[in-house]
């Protein structure tokens, strides 16, 4: 079955930067067709949108939450999207999952294709 593939995050001390990417398991799926979200889930919480962004690009959408420090962007030549946070802060700390949907919709169940998460730790 297809999955998604998150690579990036770790830890980082407050204020500092980190990367995720997502790419498909399967080089012949193509994630230009598809709107793609990223999620996190932290110990004790639901799993929450943070940011979407369209399969063209045209269109962006982040969680108040992260608004002004997270950056989504997608290269369809390169078939991968990523996130981009700066200022994290520690409640920022979760697994974080990429998930290709065909809207950028705000509930998780709108969304077919998922990645295994990746840890993202903010800490002092």
């Amino acid at each position: 079955q297809l999955q998604l593939v998150e690579s990036g995050g770790g830890f980082v001390q407050p204020g500092g930067s980190l990367r995720l990417s997502c790419a498909a398991s399967e080089s012949t799926f193509s994630l230009s067709y598809y709107a793609v979200g990223w999620f996190r889930q932290a110990p004790g919480q639901e799993r929450g949108r943070v940011s979407c962004i369209t399969a063209t690009g045209g269109f962006t959408h982040y969680a108040d939450s992260v608004k002004g420090r997270f950056t989504i962007s997608r290269d369809n030549f390169k078939n991968t999207v990523s996130l981009e946070m700066n200022s994290l802060k520690p409640e920022d700390t979760a697994v974080y999952y990429c998930a290709a949907g065909p809207y950028c919709l705000e509930d998780s169940k709108h969304f077919q294709y998922w990645g295994q998460g990746r840890q993202v730790t903010v800490s002092s």
